[in-house]
């Protein structure tokens, strides 16, 4: 019987499973589904000396019976903490923990900014990572983005054979050197949920509105999930200008620091930062100046969202002691992330924009009010639970015609018609969105088609960055067929 078990072949489960090899641990690693890609892991891992067992599901309780327990059990990000294995497994007493909760006892001599939201996270942590880099730290972005965690410790615990490989493999060349001076990472609420012990030197919360329900049952829960890495954090920096935060704000924050857009009167508290007069301006104490840090023309990405990212993220920066001049450098030259408002190309002044990791109506309502209107709006995938009345009211706005993809597209086109709005096209899939977007986008003279599904997209893709790829494909052939 192996000492450790690993749950979920993904990325993150796999590089748990290298680093428990490395400390000399016997691993197994489980994970329900078989595929062809699965099955070539399977043979690459078994080189390593790691079992992998596809369409399995360890029973815990038989193994209990026959006292041959694991130590330990680690999880994946993806796999849901309360299945009945795991629960069984914690009643039984083993030892059950997070990937990121593997990373963190590997690399908590390092200081971590560990940043957790509903939407704006992975943004507001590509561009921490860029503004620490450019200062000439080594600051890998990890989590949700990035590496694994435990890439980042097993290349940091002098691992150079298998994690080499495995990024290889991955198409891209190792970043991560031995000695790495701060840990950037994305935290979603199911890799909190899963850490037991993880407590960063800063901590950011981007936003707060109604997502995963399915997983964490109550708006409460989710809520409480996120603001434990918040109080396990040395400093805290919040989004002032989200309605919840904001709700929340000095009651249980009475520390933190505190953004807002609209200016310093609309701070929370004596200290944080803020935008004036087109600057972003820190405030570290209540009897401190206020200083200017970097233009908010620098930054290229559009939308008030995006500069509540800015501020957030120059609050870490500032923080960690980092110089202003560094700031200005890394924030000119960010260029944005993929799939989040991402511009792909332009067709007879029409602009293609790919906002696949809108995969909630929060999101896809900001990626609406943050390009020009008319807009051709694609839409749909797998449904979520949330409040759909201000991205149906943004539609209404600015929206000259929905193209409705994927298996929410019938809900979404009853939701449109009880509004009153009737333009309104159910296409199904992205290869006949294209064409008919750009037909449309002629016939009203719109200026943008954006994908902006609402939506996640397990019901035709494996993930949002998949779905956010084919788009682009599709919209870069088109062009080539249409100039061609």
């Amino acid at each position: 019987m192996p000492e450790a078990i690993v749950i979920g072949l993904g990325k993150s489960g796999i590089a748990a499973a290298r680093l428990l090899k490395q400390e000399g641990w016997e691993v197994e690693l489980c994970d329900r589904n078989t595929s062809p890609n699965l099955l070539e892991q399977q043979q690459q891992l078994a080189q390593e000396q790691i079992t992998v067992k596809l369409g399995h599901t360890p029973d815990f309780e038989s193994l209990n019976l026959a006292n041959t327990s694991p130590k330990l059990i680690v999880v994946s990000p993806g796999v849901p903490w309360d299945i009945p294995i795991l629960l069984k497994a914690r009643e039984l007493g083993i030892e059950t923990i997070g990937e990121m909760e593997l990373a963190w006892r590997h690399l908590q001599n390092i200081p971590w900014v560990a940043i957790t939201g509903t939407n704006g996270k992975t943004t507001t942590t590509a561009l921490t990572a860029a503004i620490f880099q450019a200062a000439g730290f080594n600051a890998p972005a990890c989590g949700n983005i990035g590496y694994a965690a435990c890439e980042v410790a097993l290349k940091g615990t002098g691992n150079t054979s298998t994690s080499s490989v495995h990024r290889r493999e991955q198409g891209t060349e190792s970043k991560i050197q031995n000695s790495v001076d701060w840990i950037i990472g994305e935290l979603s609420s199911y890799q909190i949920e899963s850490s037991v012990t993880l407590a960063p030197k800063i901590g950011i919360w981007t936003t707060f509105t109604p997502d995963h329900l399915a997983r964490h049952k109550t708006l409460e829960n989710y809520y409480n999930i996120k603001a434990k890495l918040l109080n396990n954090s040395q400093l805290q920096i919040f989004n002032g200008d989200d309605v919840y935060l904001n709700k929340a704000s000095l009651n249980q924050w009475s520390d933190a620091y505190w953004t807002s857009v609209k200016g310093a009167e609309f701070l929370i508290g004596e200290k944080g930062f803020y935008i004036e007069n087109g600057w972003v301006i820190e405030k570290l104490s209540a009897t401190s100046e206020p200083q200017k840090i970097v233009e908010v023309s620098a930054l290229r990405m559009v939308g008030e969202h995006n500069q509540q990212n800015l501020l957030m993220s120059v609050g870490a920066a500032r923080l960690a002691g980092i110089e202003i001049a560094a700031i200005c450098r890394a924030v000119s030259e960010f260029p944005g992330v993929p799939h989040r408002l991402e511009h792909i190309c332009t067709w007879s002044g029409i602009e293609f924009i790919n906002d696949s990791k809108a995969t909630n109506y929060d999101a896809a309502e900001v990626g609406l009010a943050s390009v020009k209107s008319p807009v051709i709006l694609i839409a749909g995938g797998e449904a979520k639970d949330g409040d759909d009345t201000a991205w149906l009211k943004k539609i209404q706005d600015k929206a000259a015609a929905v193209l409705l993809i994927g298996s929410a597209a019938n809900a979404f086109a009853q939701r449109l018609q009880e509004v009153g709005y009737n333009n309104f096209e159910i296409v199904e899939t992205m290869d006949k969105a294209i064409p008919r977007s750009a037909e449309l986008a002629k016939k009203y003279q719109a200026s943008v088609v954006l994908l902006s599904p609402a939506c996640a997209s397990f019901d035709q893709y494996p993930n949002f960055e998949v779905r956010g790829e084919h788009f682009r494909e599709l919209c870069l052939n088109w062009v080539d067929k249409m100039q061609g």
